[in-house]
């Protein structure tokens, strides 16, 4: 991918952060952190090992880790659990601030997916780039997820058959 094409990538990136950071929260609580891989020693050694903890979790991270390594940049979406100040509905099963937080990470999620849309990078929720990301030390969360970049003439999200033909 040429250069200008990788510039316009991580711009989005940044406008995903921002619509992260900037989604509707739980009582206005900020839980969410954002990180964004862009260089290509960040994209392989998350690739790494997302290959190595698919022997613990499953052959779909040696597929994802496929899938880090042909794109162009990662949105890495966590969430720290945190007291949100609401009580627990006597009809939950799990606490109050649990729920909450992880709705908010879901929220987060969605609307950085939105505005990648937007501008036409494709994208996919990837719970397995989170796992890697979280055992490296990448990112700082109780849960993440994260979202691969690109920008090529078809989709390299679609139609990922594992392992390669």
């Amino acid at each position: 991918m040429g250069n200008e094409l990788e510039d316009i990538v991580n711009h989005v990136a940044k406008l995903m952060m921002v619509s992260a950071v900037t989604a509707p929260k739980a009582r206005g609580v900020n839980n969410i952190v954002v990180k964004i891989l862009s260089r290509r020693e960040e994209l392989e050694l998350l690739a790494k090992k997302m290959e190595e903890l698919s022997q613990i979790y499953g052959d779909f991270f040696a597929r994802d880790a496929g899938s880090v390594r042909n794109s162009d940049a990662v949105v890495l979406l966590g969430c720290k659990v945190v007291k949100i100040g609401v009580k627990k509905p006597e009809k939950w099963g799990l606490d109050a601030d649990s729920v909450l937080s992880l709705i908010n990470l879901g929220i987060a999620l969605g609307s950085a997916t939105k505005t990648a849309a937007l501008f036409n990078v494709d994208n996919r929720i990837m719970m397995s780039i989170g796992v890697a990301a979280q055992e490296i030390g990448l990112i700082d969360a109780d849960y993440a997820f994260g979202i691969p970049l690109s920008a090529r003439p078809k989709n390299i999200y679609f139609d990922r058959v594992w392992p390669p033909k």
